[in-house]
């Protein structure tokens, strides 16, 4: 790759992240020590990294510093780029940070599929880095193996990681640390002062915690300036009265998905774009480019997560041929903002799913939303559900739901509803300009009662759906009821 500081030969398979992140093994003092022995090991033999592999270290406590430092390890990880930049999320959340942009530029220009390597829990599509399509869950002393290898695409026992100094294959089975010397390095790791002294929480222990700012006083006072914790919308227009369920009538669809639509594609945690919603909206609040930082650092502000909802960089709204990310096609009669590129479209405007909500919402048209099968699958993310609500969606049909999302969905007052039969799905998945209905809703409905889904395509006749109503449970239609879980929560306290 020209122009790159070191040259770098990119393919797909390349591995452009590695990182061992906060999340789940590295609370493990012997996997994290085995990534260091490793490492130890690697570096005696004259390994190194690849320059195109971006690596980090972000332990969950600091605990894990001490861990290195007491048997000598933190040298050789710096030395394969494994530096620790924080305690805390970091990779996994989507604050891998940027790569380098040459590097950037020719992953797009040739469309290298591109991997990252993680010792998190989260492999979402696009929650990593937006540019980067594969992502692979693995151990500690496993991210310092592949990033040493520079690719996810190798065969560990027939192929080398590298060469040492002087030009003989260095093996996987070489440097791998043995259970012995694992168990060696905890028991010169186990220090119950070092524990004392990092979680004693007093100003003279952790001066940075003492030097952050709380207001005081039993209300919190809200800042309408501030891009991170707004006041929430859930309860405006609340009253304790329980609402009347009826028919949803010419219903536009914001979006129409396939199957395996996760919690992340509807909600994503990771890196705000530029040109999208959220990030006008953060500009125009005078936020910068380099203090965006992530959807999942700013979900206290639902003027950023509602702008987020549906606007992962790798979902595809079936609405919108051929093209990933958060578009959809706008039929109402207002002018909205154009999306940042030229989305095909036999009818209706091209727009960023936030914009036509919100054009949508002025003229009290309602939304619909149509999936396939595992529709929420993944994290059980609030915002998936939330976000969903604030588009002012008022109903999802779909295939079959993760059953955590089809209750936030039910928590959160939006209507959850299945085909009878699934293959009713096809007959709607490939229409545009069409309006839906649901016709049956009553206060009186049981759970899982059978209704009817009225579909009307622009050019052709209408025809009837059979959907089931996926309130499973009698204190879930309580929920409903009331608009969702919170306010249900409330009415009970004001009782």
């Amino acid at each position: 790759m020209e122009g790159f500081s070191q040259e770098a030969e990119l393919k797909d398979g390349s591995i452009l992240i590695a990182a061992i992140t906060s999340c789940t093994n590295t609370s493990n003092p012997g996997l994290m020590l085995a990534a260091g022995l490793l490492a130890q090991k690697a570096v005696k033999l004259g390994l190194t990294v690849p320059s195109h592999v971006k690596t980090s270290i972000a332990p969950g406590s600091r605990i894990a510093s001490d861990y290195f430092a007491a048997n000598g390890l933190q040298a050789s990880l710096d030395a394969l780029g494994f530096e620790t930049v924080g305690y805390g999320c970091t990779t996994c959340i989507g604050n891998s940070g940027p790569l380098n942009p040459e590097l950037e530029q020719a992953v797009k220009e040739n469309n290298i599929i591109g991997a990252s390597v993680l010792s998190g829990n989260r492999n979402f599509e696009a929650r990593i880095h937006a540019s980067i399509k594969t992502n692979f869950l693995m151990s500690p002393p496993l991210v310092v193996a592949f990033a040493l290898a520079g690719r996810v695409d190798i065969d560990f026992q027939k192929e080398p990681l590298g060469t040492d100094k002087n030009g003989k294959p260095v093996f996987l089975k070489d440097i791998w640390p043995s259970s012995a010397e694992i168990a060696e390095a905890v028991a010169k790791s186990r220090n119950p002062e070092a524990y004392r002294e990092l979680y004693t929480i007093t100003p003279d222990k952790n001066p940075r915690w003492a030097a952050v700012h709380a207001p005081s006083g039993s209300v919190f006072q809200w800042n309408e300036n501030s891009t991170y914790i707004q006041n929430p919308p859930f309860f405006c227009g609340f009253n304790g009265q329980t609402r009347t369920l009826a028919d949803i009538t010419d219903a536009r669809p914001l979006g129409i998905f396939g199957d395996s639509v996760t919690t992340d594609h509807i909600s994503p945690a990771g890196a705000i774009r530029e040109t999208g919603p959220a990030g006008l909206y953060l500009q125009s609040m005078g936020v910068s480019r380099n203090d965006f930082n992530s959807f999942g650092s700013r979900r206290g502000n639902d003027r950023v997560m509602t702008r987020g909802t549906f606007a992962n960089v790798r979902i595809k709204n079936l609405m919108v041929d051929g093209t990933e990310g958060g578009y959809t096609l706008y039929f109402g009669n207002r002018e909205i903002p154009a999306p940042d590129k030229n989305i095909p479209a036999s009818a209706g405007s091209p727009a960023f799913i936030y914009d036509a909500a919100m054009a949508y919402a002025r003229d009290n048209t309602p939304l619909i939303v149509i999936g396939g099968e595992d529709y929420g699958m993944g994290s059980s993310r609030d915002w998936a559900a939330k976000g969903t609500n604030l588009l002012g969606v008022k109903a999802v049909v779909t295939k079959s739901f993760e059953r955590i999302h089809r209750s936030n969905l039910i928590g959160m007052g939006v209507l959850p509803l299945n085909f009878a039969n699934k293959e009713d799905y096809d007959r709607i998945a490939p229409l545009k300009d069409v309006t839906f209905s649901i016709l049956g809703l009553n206060n009186g409905i049981a759970p899982r009662q059978q209704v009817t889904l009225r579909v009307q395509p622009a050019d052709a006749p209408a025809f009837d759906i059979p959907v089931v109503v996926r309130i499973d449970t009698p204190i879930e239609k309580e929920y409903y009821l009331a608009g969702g879980i919170l306010q249900y929560v409330l009415t009970q306290i004001l009782k």
